[in-house]
């Protein structure tokens, strides 16, 4: 498995185009993915730093999506326009391991 961190700031001129880039941009690494997109998901923090977590079961379909066509026109629209800045790390997961409570433990007196 894969993790996907990017981070990223926009710029003022990230508006309409940029966010229908992005539902576009969602909907087709989905296509491309399949079952070996795992999980995204989206934060925002209060400085205005956003982070995309991205989990991917393979190499390959990675890859697939690294060179589609349409996610490097994005990017270069990115770069020119939407992001101040951004960093991506690509990461090989080596070992998961989770935790959910059932119940809540009990307050004792």
């Amino acid at each position: 498995m894969f993790v996907i961190l990017f981070k990223s700031r926009l710029t003022d001129q990230a508006g309409e185009d940029y966010y229908a880039t992005e539902d576009e941009m969602r909907q087709r690494v989905r296509a491309i993915a399949g079952d070996d997109l795992v999980d995204v998901q989206h934060y925002t923090g209060e400085d205005g730093e956003r982070l995309a977590v991205v989990l991917w079961r393979n190499a390959e379909t990675l890859e697939k999506w690294r060179a589609d066509p349409e996610h490097l026109v994005a990017q270069r629209l990115g770069r020119e326009r939407w992001y101040s800045s951004y960093e991506l790390m690509v990461a090989e997961v080596l070992r998961t391991s989770s935790h959910t409570a059932t119940e809540k433990p009990s307050e004792e007196s």
